[in-house]
């Protein structure tokens, strides 16, 4: 499969999966997965032919592995990002001492004052390293790592969970946790 169209397709998979499922028809299970043959079925309808080894191709060179296959091989679904309601149902994990977030420079003066929040989203996104959150921060514009204490956190009682590609989730990082790298 040509990379435009890899890319692209992921970018769709994604959309569906996290935030539009019923654009194609698709209504997630618990967990938020769905049989590939329903998704593949509702692409289709959508206008995106894509073949099973297609997709396997898509999942496996998806850069930031946003898709994860269940253990039988027939379902898919997106790791993390949902806006959608759907229960994912990440266990509870225990943080590194520290993470990471990355943001735009912008941003930075209002989060150190309210702290990181899910927006749509049902998580904030953490980041286990410096060089992954500098990437998700230069999405929209000069990047900023924040460091969260997630060792106070959880010792407050935040809970936090690790999704299958290894980003860390938690609702809301309060700002007394917060400072810049």
């Amino acid at each position: 499969m040509e990379e435009k169209r890899r890319v692209l397709t992921s970018k769709f998979i994604s959309k569906v999966l996290r935030h539009e499922p019923e654009s194609v028809g698709l209504t997630l299970e618990p967990g938020g997965w769905v049989f590939i043959s329903d998704l593949l079925s509702g692409l289709a309808r959508a206008g995106t032919r894509l073949t099973r080894e297609e997709l396997a191709e898509v999942v496996k060179n998806c850069e930031k592995q946003r898709f994860a296959v269940d253990g039988t091989g027939t379902k898919i679904r997106a790791n993390q990002g949902h806006s959608t309601k759907v229960d994912l149902q990440l266990a509870e994990a225990e943080p590194p001492a520290e993470l990471f977030h990355g943001t735009a420079q912008a941003s930075v003066a209002t989060v150190l004052r309210d702290g990181l929040l899910k927006m749509a989203r049902h998580h904030v996104h953490l980041s286990a390293d410096t060089p992954t959150a500098i990437k998700v921060g230069q999405r929209h514009g000069k990047p900023v790592v924040l460091v969260v204490d997630a060792a106070k956190m959880r010792a407050d009682g935040h809970a936090f969970s690790l999704s299958a590609n290894g980003v860390w989730l938690v609702e809301h990082v309060p700002p007394e946790y917060l400072r810049l790298q």
